[in-house]
């Protein structure tokens, strides 16, 4: 069989420009970045403000495995299936980071044949977005330690600091460091340290500024500290975001791509969805919805991570009303969340499919929750039996849905096919009634406690006394009306990452809050989540390099 990266390199790629003109993207809006890969213009996106907005498909999936489960390859594969059955679609994904290619994950462009293209150039520096975001945050912290260096005129107190450096790069020895050691020249000493460049606030901004003149007032608002008497400072009292916004300047517009089947993708901005709010940039998406009658996205990891945001944090910042969602799974991590180990996964198991399916269960009925019409992709491996799909099947049809399985890693556009007329058959019946699943003027503690009780299943949360008094102090600064965003495992709806299957009962540990003033929301951390990640003990990039022709190998 065929790996990925043999069926990419098979693939005849089409011109940027013929791409372009497919999507409805004129010649000279298109800026290109080589062959295969071209930004946005401005001007062009601004005129299609006006277009009338196509329908918005989201694509969400159980709480991930080692399993598998497929779900860029779904999204990608249902873009290019809407495409083949004559419904102009526009396909909107993350860009990858670099922390999962040279860790545990690998590459981030589908697989099979449902990628998108260039996948090497892509997963690596693709356009230097992730760069310029990573730039811009450390520009601002190397401008608050040198402003503290040059008599801090602001009076911000160095313990009070809450700005961190980023990486996009797993590395665990950053992320608690001390700064400016060595002397006076240097500094002041004091305690820091890195966020993945996915989880730092700028990524988030990046990703739901509607333009540039919102990202700047964005970039201005973000909090870095505060004073002995406990005013806030931030990045436009030290007048960092003009310089911010000009290193930005360039990545904000949307980069364009296509599937190996020659649908137009945007793959633009990427916030991890265990520790960020999971979801492609806010420009990209409502560029799609202007030029296409539906938009396919995904949002990362588990409905209850990467689809909760979209909904509470991202379509509620900009006006967003989703249409459909899709909930992806595989047979064999249903089977790993019944309690099948890895190695048994190639073994009909009926019983323990039972077992595991009350998983994807809970991601259909939470996103339900949300007056979202639910469709199952079931991901198709070769080992799937014709009892275990029937399973699933009659599951789901308990919860007045349907289970689809999918082939559309081994044939395409064919293989997801009935996915997509699936799909239609629910945008064209109007069913949608979304709305967030708590409201603005629910104060902060409270909005948390909802989304572990309606979402997670918890009986509460705990949350303890110095985190509570900084919610109420948020509260008391004018952002009592913001959403949360929460950081914790993808593996469970618990924060205990064993605990598979649907957990109930248990408590949710929020061990830190932070306010990200200028992103537009509170994150709340919990359990052991890590907003630097580690890497694995036998990292991806161990088996990354270069052949004879000066090819990648490895990455996929």
């Amino acid at each position: 069989m065929a790996t990925d990266l043999e069926i990419a390199r098979a693939a005849t790629l089409q011109p940027i420009g013929t791409i372009a003109a497919r999507a409805g993207v004129p010649a000279d809006a298109l800026i290109p970045y080589g062959k295969y890969k071209g930004k946005v213009d401005f001007g062009f996106i601004k005129a299609q403000a006006t277009r009338p907005a196509g329908q918005l498909v989201l694509v969400t999936g159980i709480s991930p495995t080692a399993a598998g489960e497929g779900k860029t390859t779904t999204t990608i594969g249902l873009g290019d299936a809407l495409n083949a059955l004559g419904t102009k679609t526009m396909i909107c994904l993350r860009e990858p980071s670099l922390g999962p290619c040279f860790g545990m994950k690998g590459g981030a462009t589908g697989g099979g044949r449902a990628q998108v293209a260039p996948i090497d150039e892509i997963n690596l520096h693709f356009t230097g977005d992730f760069h310029a975001i990573t730039a811009a945050n450390n520009l601002l912290a190397a401008m608050l330690d040198n402003h503290i260096y040059w008599g801090n005129a602001l009076g911000i107190d160095e313990r009070r600091i809450s700005w961190r450096r980023a990486m996009d790069m797993n590395d665990r020895a950053l992320r608690s460091t001390v700064a400016s050691l060595g002397g006076v020249a240097n500094g002041f000493p004091r305690e820091d340290g890195f966020d993945i460049t996915v989880a730092s606030e700028v990524m988030a901004i990046f990703c739901l500024a509607t333009g540039l003149d919102d990202l700047q007032a964005r970039l201005g608002r973000i909090i870095v500290g505060s004073t002995r008497d406990g005013a806030a400072v931030t990045a436009r009292d030290l007048k960092a975001d003009g310089a911010m916004a000009a290193l930005l300047r360039d990545a904000l517009a949307p980069n364009l791509v296509q599937t190996l089947e020659g649908s137009p993708a945007l793959v633009h901005g990427g916030p991890f969805a265990n520790i960020a709010h999971g979801c492609n940039s806010v420009m990209a998406t409502q560029l799609g919805l202007s030029l296409a009658d539906v938009v396919v996205t995904e949002a990362g990891f588990g409905a209850d991570l990467g689809a909760e945001k979209f909904l509470d944090i991202k379509c509620r910042s900009a006006g967003l009303a989703p249409g459909a969602c899709v909930v992806v799974a595989t047979v064999r991590a249903l089977k790993m969340h019944g309690g099948v180990a890895k190695s048994a996964l190639g073994t009909e198991d009926v019983a323990a499919l039972r077992r595991g399916v009350v998983n994807l269960a809970r991601h259909v009925e939470n996103m339900q929750k949300f007056g979202l019409p639910v469709v199952v992709a079931l991901n198709a491996f070769t080992t799937d039996t014709a009892a275990e799909i029937a399973a699933v099947r009659e599951a789901m049809a308990a919860l007045g849905t349907e289970a689809v399985h999918c082939t559309h890693w081994a044939d395409g556009a064919a293989g997801a096919a009935e996915l997509a007329r699936a799909v239609l058959r629910r945008l064209t019946a109007g069913e949608a009634r979304f709305a967030p699943i708590y409201p603005d003027a629910m104060p902060l503690a409270e909005k948390l406690r909802t989304i572990a009780r309606e979402i997670y299943r918890a009986a509460d949360v705990q949350i303890p006394a110095a985190v509570a008094a900084k919610l109420r102090r948020f509260e008391e600064q004018g952002f009592g009306h913001v959403p949360v965003c929460i950081a914790k495992t993808q593996y469970s709806f618990s924060a205990d990452p064993t605990a598979l299957g649907a957990p109930t009962g248990h408590v949710l540990p929020v061990r830190e809050v932070r306010l990200s003033a200028g992103a537009g929301f509170v994150v709340a951390v919990c359990g052991d989540i890590m907003t630097m990640p580690g890497l694995p003990r036998r990292p991806a990039a161990e088996s990354i390099g270069l052949d004879a022709e000066g090819g990648i190998e490895g990455l996929f």
